[in-house]
């Protein structure tokens, strides 16, 4: 390894090392205070690192090409890594009075560097541009949630960790075959020689993808990430996934593994088939995803009853709202990068739900880890047991449902124009209605909180660390929705430069 693979992995080398710090202090000091600070303070390092590749402070900016032309260190990745990394810091933070629970006390130092682990194998899956360093980069990722998932040893949770396993490696193995069949079919497994390379081989005409092979190779590697974006056929772990964890656990999959599975599958599709003609056949393949992925996560949480499996679905139909910025391919403007369109609308969408999403799922720890029932009936008269959590809870609601003036509107009025731009206003219709659907187990939520008289009358306040987590998600969500221009142009930038986007 050169200097220069050393800054461009900065940021990685910087959590694998924190995460190192974490389980050393945990033995030494055996304080999960001491945990919890060492490791939200440290997290400033790779932060500080990825602003710096960013912006060129010490050294040249965004540095290109490492080890050996696997990895990218371009903005489009450290945009991601932004959001991984914030993520991150809220998830730490708003597990604090978990992790010294009795229920982790002896393992909190695990919780924390697992999750630090988990973080620096999606912040190089975010970067990858060969199929190896993809796959390697995303077991690092998953390995450490089979952990997380099962760690309070419970019943619930041992099946929740046993669940994710099982699928997770089978998921692993298809896309492991689809990255055999396209190196065996282009002879390599980077991912600009295989774009070129795709486009001097000859095709059949009348096949999707121009060959059985490539077409066979597509609809593996998207199984393969389908799984870490929970989209419709290979959503079912969620539920019970999410039921089954630790909260905090839940919070962190709903969102970081999300944003990382989607970042390294529009890499994928952009770079390696990012040829106008092949871009029009996977923009089919996943405008019809979408619309199956929204209305089964719709329709299945309309008869839940436990909050925490009802957001499991809900994170399914918010899987489809974002493929439907991602099927958005301009018929007219392939390769184009144009405002709310295609990849720009896709990344304002995964940031303003990270911040939308953390809020309703901090909320719910504060209050489950108050009243220790996760069911929606126990959330009935919040409003008057705890005001700034059922505040919080409810505007975290809303904005999920797409109500203005919060990120959640903003992101699917972007999504859906950048359908409508593409062609695809069929698919805008049906992500319209999906959202009516969604309306009435959204707001079933409200109406415990704020009208249902509460079975217990006495009062109570979450713990500062998970409220001032949550208060920031708040200000995020409310930012973001009110001037997305904001993030809007942070993606626009972070695209500017990238081949194919």
């Amino acid at each position: 390894m050169t200097v220069q693979d050393f800054w461009a992995l900065s940021p990685e080398i910087a959590m694998a090392l924190l995460a190192l710090l974490v389980v050393s202090v945990d033995l030494v000091t055996r304080s999960m205070a001491k945990v919890s600070a060492v490791a939200i303070i440290g997290l400033a390092a790779p932060i500080i690192l990825t602003l710096n590749l960013w912006n060129g402070w010490f050294g040249d900016p965004a540095v290109g090409p490492a080890l050996f032309g696997t990895v990218e260190t371009d903005h489009f990745s450290l945009f991601f890594k932004f959001l991984l990394l914030t993520v991150t810091a809220g998830t730490i933070l708003a597990s604090v009075k978990y992790i010294a629970s009795e229920r982790v006390k002896d393992h909190g130092g695990e919780f924390v560097s697992l999750i630090l682990l988990s973080v620096t194998g999606m912040m190089l899956l975010v970067s990858a541009t060969e199929l190896i360093t993809i796959y390697v980069a995303l077991e690092l990722t998953a390995l450490p949630v089979v952990a997380l998932a099962a760690i309070h040893r419970t019943k619930q949770g041992v099946e929740a960790g046993t669940k994710f396993f099982v699928l997770s490696a089978i998921s692993s193995a298809i896309l492991l075959y689809g990255f055999a069949y396209i190196y065996g079919y282009t002879g390599s497994t980077n991912l600009d020689v295989i774009m070129d390379r795709l486009a001097v081989l000859p095709t059949e005409a009348g096949v999707p993808f121009g060959s059985y092979a490539v077409l066979l190779a597509v609809i593996m590697i998207v199984a393969g990430f389908g799984f870490k974006m929970a989209v419709v056929p290979w959503q079912m772990w969620v539920p019970d996934v999410y039921q089954g964890a630790p909260t905090p656990v839940a919070a962190f999959l709903s969102v970081a593994s999300k944003a990382a599975a989607f970042a390294v599958i529009m890499r994928i599709m952009y770079v390696a088939f990012g040829d106008p003609i092949l871009m029009q056949d996977w923009s089919g393949l996943f405008a019809i995803l979408a619309a199956v992925t929204m209305t089964v996560g719709n329709t299945l949480a309309l008869s839940q009853s436990n909050i925490k499996r009802l957001l499991g679905y809900s994170t399914i139909a918010q899987a489809g709202y974002i493929l439907v910025g991602l099927a958005s391919v301009p018929a007219n403007q392939v390769g184009a990068t144009f405002a709310g369109a295609g990849p720009q609308g896709v990344m304002y969408y995964l940031a303003g739900y990270a911040f939308t999403n953390l809020v309703v799922f901090f909320a719910v720890i504060a209050i489950t880890s108050r009243t220790n029932d996760d069911s929606i009936e126990g959330l009935n008269g919040l409003l008057k047991r705890s005001p700034l959590l059922a505040g919080l809870l409810v505007f975290g609601i809303l904005s999920l449902l797409g109500m203005p003036p919060t990120v959640g509107f903003m992101a699917k009025v972007v999504v859906f124009s950048s359908a409508l731009n593409a062609n695809l206003t069929w698919l805008a219709v049906v992500g319209v209605v999906n959202t009516v659907i969604a309306a009435y187990y959204y707001l079933r939520v409200v109406r415990a909180v704020v009208f249902e008289d509460p079975a217990d009358e006495s009062t109570f306040s979450g713990d500062k660390s998970v409220l001032i987590a949550t208060g920031v998600a708040a200000i995020g969500a409310g930012v973001f929705g009110l001037a997305p221009f904001l993030l809007l142009e942070f993606a626009e930038s972070a695209l500017s430069i990238v081949p194919g986007l």
